[in-house]
């Protein structure tokens, strides 16, 4: 996993997910950009769940370019 200097954009989108299944709420709760070495991720949260679980997944872009 590389970064350029070009952008900025998280690379992950931290989500908190509520239940299970169908029937799962998943809230954006922050964003991930990964370090240097390649080794890890920054996360910056805008949240902090107290219940439920916490998902990184990598950042997938909708078409035309946002999400």
């Amino acid at each position: 996993m590389t970064t350029t200097k070009e952008t900025n954009r998280p690379t992950h989108i931290v989500w908190q997910v509520l239940g299970e299944g169908d029937k799962a709420r998943w809230n954006r709760i922050g964003a991930g950009w990964p370090n240097r070495d390649g080794k890890g991720l920054s996360l910056k949260l805008d949240a902090i769940p107290l219940d439920g679980r916490v998902v990184v997944r990598e950042h997938e872009q909708a078409e035309g370019g946002q999400q």
